[in-house]
């Protein structure tokens, strides 16, 4: 019998120590945010039964999906592509009662099956939803805390990008040819004006117009709007566009310290998701991520399907693709830096348990190893270890002296046996405080 080959399957991957980090911070700092606008976390399955879930998912997230059958009850259940199905059905259901608006946020995993070599695909995502909210005001609130939650990136270079679905909807009203629809919204999604002029040719002048003016109706939000206002557009669809400029006037009111809203752009003719959403939608970006790193909007029609009438807005942040943009810039968290290695003969192991403890109340990760694992003579494979498993700085509790090593700096005498008054060690908590002035100089 051969031996079973170790790998994991298409599309998922192990995170190391570092790059686990990272994606937990990323999540928890978004998740902290959210809560301080008065959003509640909530837990949704990992899998539900597939034809529920199904309700709130289009075509392409159901194609997305991975079925498998549950072996207790033989239902076909489905991992879940989307988590905003899943609080469509929990704001329908389990707390369709509470009297008034539903502010939930979430963090988990999705599994999505891919096109390609890749096949199925993990995404680490955290969010929002609310629920219940109608009107420029909600949406305000939504722009205002997608912007504050980018604002908790370390990426530098960051845009938001705001838009809304009615002029997108009416350009493309009433044409039945499917294969007209897919040409055109090719060419609007690459704002190829010359390719929709093309495709656009046999349909009524107004509609061509519109058609024509959709790839040029971005930019900064007054310009944009004022382009759009000179246009024939039916009263839905000034409506529309004098509620997304309240929204953006609101968010900035909101969060009047965000550079994003002040410098963010608006895209009337963006096509994507509009088939989802039901107005405003909105994207994020940072540099190094390939794509939008924040996506949502206004979707009335969701929560319907789990039998309840009720509007909704929300976005969700891609950890793993923000975690990929911020290990492009190396920026290591200030946590991430400062931890130390004890390491400690037995007869004085007592105190360096109560270093270690000193060091974590203060902040400092500090990990306990016995003096007997390594040879005090030649500390280079300690002072690696330590390293690798990012405690930087190196503590040894020898028999006659304490030393803190620091990478490619001279280490520091923490006590000798033999000096005059030195007879006894020093306290834990004083050694505590002298490593963590040595850490503030080293930083």
């Amino acid at each position: 019998m051969s031996e079973t080959r170790i790998r994991l399957p298409s599309g998922v991957r192990d995170f190391l120590p570092q790059a686990a980090r990272r994606r937990v911070r990323i999540a928890e700092r978004l998740m902290r945010e959210f809560e301080s606008w008065g959003y509640q976390r909530i837990i949704t399955p990992l899998f539900e039964c597939a034809d529920v879930l199904e309700r709130g998912l289009g075509s392409d997230a159901k194609a997305a999906a991975i079925r498998f059958i549950e072996p207790a009850s033989g239902e076909v259940v489905a991992l879940r592509p989307d988590i905003t199905p899943q609080i469509a059905r929990i704001a329908a259901t389990r707390m369709a009662d509470m009297g008034g608006p539903l502010r939930l946020c979430y963090q988990g995993a999705v599994a999505r099956m891919g096109a390609g070599a890749r096949g199925q695909r993990e995404v680490m995502q955290t969010g929002v939803e609310f629920v219940g909210a109608s009107g420029a005001a909600a949406d305000a609130e939504l722009l205002a805390l997608a912007a504050a939650a980018m604002d908790t990136s370390s990426v530098p270079e960051r845009s938001l990008d705001v838009g809304h679905v009615a002029l997108a909807e009416l350009a493309l009203e009433g044409i039945d040819d499917a294969s007209l629809v897919d040409a055109l919204e090719s060419c609007l999604r690459r704002k190829d004006r010359i390719g929709v002029a093309r495709a656009a040719r046999n349909l009524p002048a107004n509609q061509r117009a519109l058609l024509d003016a959709l790839p040029l109706l971005f930019g900064d939000p007054e310009s944009t709007f004022a382009r759009a206002r000179r246009l024939e557009l039916p009263t839905s669809a000034t409506l529309a566009l004098d509620e997304l400029e309240r929204t953006i006037v609101w968010s900035r009111q909101q969060n009047e310290t965000s550079e994003l809203l002040r410098e963010l752009t608006l895209d009337l003719g963006e096509l994507r998701g509009f088939e989802y959403y039901t107005g405003m939608r909105l994207h994020a970006f940072v540099k190094g991520a390939g794509g939008p790193v924040l996506r949502g909007g206004r979707y009335n029609r969701l929560v319907e399907r789990y039998g309840r009438d009720a509007s909704a807005t929300g976005f969700a942040i891609d950890i793993e693709a923000l975690a990929q943009a911020e290990s492009v810039l190396e920026r290591e968290g200030e946590q991430q830096q400062r931890g130390c290695l004890v390491i400690a003969h037995a007869e004085h192991r007592g105190l360096a348990a109560k270093l270690a403890r000193a060091l974590r109340d203060a902040g400092i990760r500090a990990a306990l190893e016995d003096a007997e694992n390594w040879d005090l003579k030649d500390l280079g494979n300690a002072i690696a270890y330590a390293a690798r498993v990012n405690l930087p700085g190196v503590v040894v509790f020898g028999s006659e002296e304490f030393r803190f090593y620091w990478p490619k700096q001279a280490s520091s005498l923490l006590w000798r046996k033999r000096d005059q008054g030195q007879v006894n060690p020093p306290t834990a908590q004083s050694m505590s405080d002298a490593l963590l002035s040595m850490l503030s100089g080293r930083e």
